[in-house]
């Protein structure tokens, strides 16, 4: 049995987050730098992006509830509420459209992004590891036991194993990295490595809320599940474009195909 030695810390929490930002800002530059780019325009985009992030990643859990005056009041919200990685995604994204629009930057950017997304998040997560409550219990010994004194903080049972599930990011997130980094410039159109990245994500990440500890609202599926579900039409059509065989055009030869004159 594994303990959870920072429960409800965050200190510690936004130790890693920081670290994690830190580290795919690091990797987005150098990527800039490996491809030759000198467009300061790069990181007016990248900027607005993590601000984006920052602000969605709160926002985006507010509505809990349909009816708005049952949801707490946005300020205490935003102090106290929790935080969602996938709203955050959002956030960035819509960020950078903004940067684009903002700036005028008509090319791709995905494929800049994704690494340095995979990366801080398998590096952010063990933040969420070491200080929030794992999951639903395992069963099995490789659980997170949380202590009473733990648990009155973080929630969940005492005494028991949880599902590491942060633990199980940090694993998918750190394979996605490295696939990433392999992959770059190697599919068929710019922006195609980010869609791949973000439609592997949904699928693991609607996978593992069967194990993590988050509400189950409607036929047993969490809000995040929901929300996916919602997503998977489009990544799929995304995806299905990434392995469509391009059209290749073929030369046409002088004095071929032409009017007899």
């Amino acid at each position: 049995m594994i303990g959870l030695p920072f429960a409800g810390s965050g200190l510690v929490h936004g130790l890693f987050m920081g670290l994690g930002i830190v580290a795919g800002l690091v990797l987005f530059a150098l990527e800039v730098r490996r491809r030759g780019l000198r467009d300061d325009r790069l990181w007016v985009i990248a900027g607005m992006s993590l601000a984006l992030a920052a602000i969605a990643s709160r926002v985006g859990t507010w509505w809990q509830q349909f009816d708005p005056t049952q949801n707490e009041p946005l300020l205490q919200w935003w102090s106290d509420g929790n935080r969602s990685v996938l709203a955050a995604l959002v956030g960035a994204w819509i960020g950078v459209h903004l940067g684009k629009l903002m700036t005028g930057y008509k090319p791709s950017t995905g494929d800049l992004f994704a690494p340095s997304v995979a990366l801080a998040m398998a590096i952010g997560r063990i933040g969420c590891l070491l200080t929030e409550l794992p999951g639903h219990p395992t069963g099995g010994p490789w659980g997170i036991v949380v202590t009473p004194e733990q648990a009155l903080v973080i929630g969940g049972p005492a005494g028991v194993g949880l599902h590491p599930t942060f633990a199980y990011e940090i694993v998918f997130q750190a394979a996605a990295f490295v696939w990433l980094w392999r992959h770059r410039g190697r599919l068929p159109r710019p922006g195609d490595l980010f869609i791949a990245y973000v439609a592997a994500y949904a699928l693991f990440r609607f996978g593992v809320e069967f194990f993590r500890a988050n509400e189950q609202v409607w036929f047993g599926l969490t809000r995040p599940q929901w929300f996916l579900l919602c997503t998977l039409p489009l990544l799929a059509w995304r995806v299905k474009r990434i392995w469509r065989p391009r059209a290749v055009s073929v030369p046409v030869a002088a004095g071929e195909g032409g009017s007899d004159a």
